[in-house]
Parts: structure tokens; C-alpha cells; sequence
């Protein structure tokens, strides 16, 4: 089995660690995709991919926060730290109003 792209830590947190594949966060059905580079995480506003392998031609790792192995339910509050160390607060209860993604801590040296 390959390596996953990401890590799982507590009851809500992602920890993405490989450089080259972005993780496009899917967390229900009625909220929408984030997409988490190595340096930010945005709103996903393309296409979902069919499947895991049309994500990886896209350099993507599809990452379902409600399947078992993540956390296995859906979240309102989601923290997600990226490769250069800034720590996003995702708040699904905010979706379209600045609150939706925001820094929660910055550990950039």
C-alpha cells in the first residue's frame, strides 16, 4: 500500500505532508470541496473527479473526512495545517462569509 498524502490527528485536524499531491477535501454532501496546497487551502470551485485515479492525474488526493479511516463523519469545524506549517481553521457553519477559512495559528519560522 502506497503512502497516504496526509495524516490524521485528533477528532478534527488534517496534517497534509507530501509536496506534490494536493488534497482536495470533501466533507458531505451539501458542503463544499476545499482544496490544500503546500502553501494555502481555497474553495474548490472546478469539478470533482469521478474517481481516485482521474484525482491523481490531476496531482490531487481525494480525502472524504466522512469515510472510516479519516474520521468518519461529517465536520463542522475542520483544522487543516499545511506543508509550510500554517495551521486553517475551516468553518462549514461560515460557508460564504470571510469567516470560512481563516489562519488559526501561523508556525512559518
Amino acid at each position: 500500500m502506497t503512502e497516504k498524502p496526509f495524516l490524521v490527528s485528533g477528532r478534527n485536524t488534517l496534517i497534509h505532508k507530501i509536496r506534490k499531491l494536493d488534497l482536495l477535501v470533501m466533507n458531505g454532501e451539501d458542503n463544499p470541496a476545499i482544496l490544500v496546497t503546500h502553501k494555502s487551502i481555497k474553495e474548490y470551485t472546478g469539478a470533482i473527479p469521478d474517481n481516485r485515479r482521474e484525482a491523481k492525474q490531476l496531482d490531487m488526493e481525494m480525502v472524504d473526512v466522512t469515510v472510516g479511516d479519516v474520521f468518519g463523519e461529517e465536520k463542522t469545524l475542520l483544522f487543516v495545517q499545511t506543508i509550510n506549517g500554517k495551521e486553517y481553521k475551516i468553518d462549514y457553519s461560515k460557508h460564504g462569509t470571510p469567516l470560512f477559512i481563516k489562519i488559526h495559528q501561523d508556525n512559518t519560522f
